[in-house]
């Protein structure tokens, strides 16, 4: 039997083993078969029973809205234009100082519009706003 020694062998070996991957990737599947049904299993807690309440607001948002076509209301009145909005807007806020407001915007109404009211309620010094939407 002949060997040829290494350095005869002009040729680089153009092929990955890939044994030593094939191993590891079969120890891996076996520790996610072997760890998957712990993962899965719960612990039952029976928890005490107490009765509904209801969250305590003291003082109640305020209702801001856009109709399709754009028109405001603010707590259900009319407003004309932004600066009649932002006045409102800062009375309520010196009544309140921790004032929030609720958004109600027509899906049907453009988006610059909604963009223009919020702002008209930042620069009145309201920072908690909140859009309502419908759950379907």
């Amino acid at each position: 039997m002949a060997f040829k020694p290494q350095s005869d062998n002009e040729d680089a070996m153009s092929e990955i083993n890939v044994t030593p991957l094939v191993d590891v990737m079969l120890v891996l599947v076996i520790i996610l078969l072997v760890t998957a049904p712990l993962l899965t299993q719960s612990v039952h807690v029976a928890l005490p029973k107490t009765a509904e309440t209801t969250p305590d607001v003291k003082d109640p948002p305020l209702h801001l809205s856009l109709d399709e076509r754009g028109l405001i209301s603010f707590n259900k009145l009319p407003m004309a234009d932004l600066a009649a909005l932002a006045s409102a807007l800062r009375e309520e806020l010196a009544q309140n100082p921790e004032a929030a407001v609720h958004l109600y915007a027509d899906q049907a109404v453009v988006y610059a519009k909604v963009a223009e009211v919020m702002a008209t309620v930042q620069q009145a010094g309201i920072t908690k706003i909140a859009f309502v939407t419908v759950a379907q």
